[in-house]
């Protein structure tokens, strides 16, 4: 008589796949069901780490925000500054605050926010920590994008801002179709990201030797990355594109773990399909050329801002809350020392963000050089 055995596939057999559950699954935290109306269960991991890592990078935001709206040329208290964002401020405040103060740290927040969201979203669809946007190429094409509307059509910022939404969303798709080979292998995406960028450097290069010396002058310094003159026409497009773009990457990215452990098993746990991968990419594009519209391409807050959040936080799976406080944090922090440390010389964003971005590239070759 043959009976058979119930037995526990993770006890026989230590690699069998862990059972699958809804939402972000990996990574240290308490699972919550949410019960919606229809009354289907949510699962939603909390984790008080990455809470209280959020909470922290939103503190630094906001004494980031409180000096920069506070210091500077012309000191305002922070009552004043109150009372003005209030709308009972002086003649001379409200214009400081509203006008100048205010938008220049909102657009440095939304930029910060995209540019770490987006770069975390390739990262772990390339299995690189080098996948961020201006490793692949795509700042550099939303660059092109506006460099030739400037330089070549002579037209206006506001047509420059939708010819560097347009170029790094076609650079976006064009370094992943390249890449696509039954599937975007990491080092395939990586490489050939870096040949794009390399050779629309080039371009971008060429036409600035071909300009005029007062506009080379102009286009150069905003290829560094800037956020000075910047104003309320920056702060609207890049928030109305952020509250559609992500939303759409928190609910894509739920499963942004598996990404990281390969093509077969983000497949075999329904993470890794091709749908879901372009549509990530096609997001993360959207949102760097966005980023890299409003303020230029601002280098390695996405390759950055990713990576330090995830540590902090210790999960496995991308925190995308705090990686995009972190970037947000990264860039607002970024631009206060680019303006007060070298005062009456206020330096470009970019500058700041490279020093960090080059240190974090040192460390990480060193620890690559380390045995195992």
């Amino acid at each position: 008589m043959n009976s058979a055995r119930v037995t526990n596939p993770r006890v026989t057999n230590p690699q069998a796949p862990r059972p699958q559950v809804a939402g972000p699954v990996l990574g240290a935290g308490r699972i919550v069901r949410v019960r919606r109306f229809g009354g289907d269960a949510v699962s939603v991991r909390i984790s008080p780490r990455s809470i209280t890592i959020s909470a922290a990078f939103t503190v630094a935001v906001l004494v980031a925000g409180v000096a920069a709206l506070t210091t500077g040329d012309y000191p305002i208290p922070f009552a004043d500054v109150v009372r003005t964002l209030a709308g009972h401020g002086s003649g001379g405040n409200d214009f400081v605050v509203n006008s100048l103060r205010l938008p220049r740290l909102l657009t440095g927040l939304l930029v910060g926010a995209g540019l770490a969201l987006s770069g975390s979203i390739f990262q772990s669809v390339s299995g690189n920590l080098l996948g961020s946007p201006d490793i692949l190429g795509f700042t550099t094409g939303s660059a092109t994008g506006a460099i030739v509307v400037l330089l070549v059509l002579h037209g206006t910022a506001g047509q420059a801002t939708f010819g560097a939404v347009v170029g790094g969303v076609i650079t976006g798709a064009l370094v992943y179709l390249l890449a696509h080979r039954r599937g975007v292998a990491g080092p395939r995406l990586v490489l050939i990201g870096i040949a794009a960028g390399a050779l629309l450097s080039s371009v971008n290069s060429y036409l600035i030797t071909r300009a005029e010396l007062a506009d080379a002058v102009n286009t150069q310094i905003w290829l560094i990355g800037s956020l000075n003159s910047r104003g309320w026409e920056q702060v609207r497009p890049l928030a109305a594109a952020l509250v559609v773009l992500v939303p759409l990457a928190l609910w894509l990215g739920r499963r942004l773990a598996y990404l990281d452990r390969g093509a077969d098993p983000a497949q075999a746990r329904g993470g890794g399909g091709g749908r879901r991968r372009a549509a990530l990419s096609a997001g993360g594009a959207a949102r760097a050329a966005g980023a890299t519209a409003a303020a230029g391409p601002i280098g390695f807050v996405a390759l950055t801002a990713p990576p330090l959040a995830r540590w902090l936080c210790g999960a496995s799976a991308p925190p995308l809350v705090a990686t995009a406080l972190a970037g947000a944090a990264l860039v607002a922090v970024s631009d206060l020392a680019a303006q007060r440390l070298f005062a009456p010389t206020q330096l470009p964003v970019g500058v700041a963000t490279a020093v960090v971005g080059g240190a974090y590239l040192a460390v990480l070759l060193v620890r690559q050089r380390r045995p195992g």
